[in-house]
């Protein structure tokens, strides 16, 4: 029987041996992607990767953000692995950011660390609008923040207050719906698979995309649904937010500028992006008007945990799909005035070096899954 889906997989590419691996698979509103890494004289090896997109299995266009049922979704998931070649069952799976509440507690420096895992539902009541028992909880005490040259040069009455802020435990906080969870857990079941674990989607995409940036980053993760902001400092997540835009929105608004159909909005996003054609002079602009607002919103986030924090965000880092949008760096530059790189995640593999080119304009989409694949392999 001929596979209707065929034409809506995407950089299916597949370098196995028959070694132990791990598999990360990225769930999300428009595609599904995986990838296999497996560890080879103490390096990571890239096995295979691959995505499919979700928008036929919802009858729509490829890069259409959907909401499909368990049963379709563990349908495409078990059809990218195969044309994938992974035959492995026991996978790593993401968990949607927007299915999670993640907040910070601060606690008095008082408090011990086994004192603090009975503390944490109690306080956490406070930020979470629904009750204790409909999440899951989750913490990771945070490093303690470094004195700045202001907080060691006050004046002797605001100094306390300086220095125990300075002191008092930060703890992040990730609430995740139950039910959510238990989706996930059914289309991993319904797919005849296993998950030695399930993480929100923000800590795999920081684990890909950063080294040792000693100073706060900005990561901007440009999804189709929805664009991603989070701080982090020493691989820390320190403050989180989501805009309610992403690539999908940009193709619908060239779709309905142009009248023409989404798949030819989206291909067109994409070869042109902001380099305009003389058929499609306006292209940039209708573009620019989300990317502006976007941008305007990543201004502000990083303005307020400057102020709040007296410490200066000195890079800003572009992954996921979006952020291969034509002329997004260049303009970005302008925009946030300082250090703008794309995120690189397949440099944490090793793999043959005719594909680095590829994998390189690729990485951004796939460092959920990639950043899974390497916890699973830790």
């Amino acid at each position: 029987m001929i596979n209707p889906f065929t034409n809506f997989f995407s950089s299916i590419i597949n370098l196995k041996s028959n070694d132990g691996s791990a598999i990360g698979v990225d769930i999300g509103t428009s595609a599904i992607k995986i990838v296999e890494i497996k560890k080879q004289s103490g390096k990571a090896m890239l096995e295979t990767y691959g995505s499919i997109s979700l928008g036929p299995y919802a009858e729509l266009d490829a890069g259409r953000v959907t909401n499909l049922p368990i049963d379709k979704i563990a349908e495409a998931l078990k059809e990218v692995l195969k044309q994938s070649g992974v035959s492995d069952t026991n996978i790593a799976i993401s968990l949607p950011v927007q299915s999670s509440l993640i907040f910070t507690l601060e606690l008095p420096p008082q408090i011990q660390e086994n004192e603090i895992a009975s503390i944490v539902p109690t306080e956490a009541r406070k930020y979470i609008p629904v009750p204790i028992a409909e999440v899951s909880l989750d913490y990771f005490i945070l490093p303690p923040r470094e004195a700045s040259f202001e907080d060691m040069n006050t004046s002797s009455g605001d100094d306390n207050e300086r220095r125990d802020s300075v002191e008092k435990k930060n703890i992040l906080v990730v609430a995740t719906q139950n039910d959510i969870i238990s989706k996930f857990r059914s289309i991993v079941s319904a797919a005849s698979l296993s998950a030695s674990f399930l993480e929100i989607e923000i800590f795999s995409s920081i684990r890909s995309n950063f080294e040792h940036e000693l100073s706060p980053v900005l990561l901007i993760d440009f999804g189709a649904s929805r664009t991603k902001l989070s701080i982090v400092e020493f691989g820390m997540l320190k403050s989180y937010h989501t805009i309610n835009r992403g690539g999908a929105d940009i193709s619908d608004s060239i779709a309905k500028s142009f009248d023409i159909v989404f798949s030819e909005a989206e291909k067109m996003k994409k070869e042109f992006g902001f380099f305009e054609s003389v058929a499609n002079k306006n292209l940039a602009d209708i573009i620019r008007i989300h990317i502006d607002y976007i941008f305007s919103e990543a201004n502000n986030v990083m303005l307020t945990y400057e102020k709040k924090n007296e410490r200066v965000i000195s890079k800003v880092i572009f992954t996921g799909g979006g952020s291969l949008l034509k002329g997004l760096p260049e303009l970005a530059v302008t925009n946030f005035k300082g250090e703008v790189e794309i995120g690189h995640p397949f440099s944490k593999v090793n793999a043959p070096s005719f594909l680095e080119k590829v994998l390189e304009n690729m990485g951004p989409e796939f460092a959920v899954s990639l950043g899974l694949a390497l916890r699973k392999l830790q």
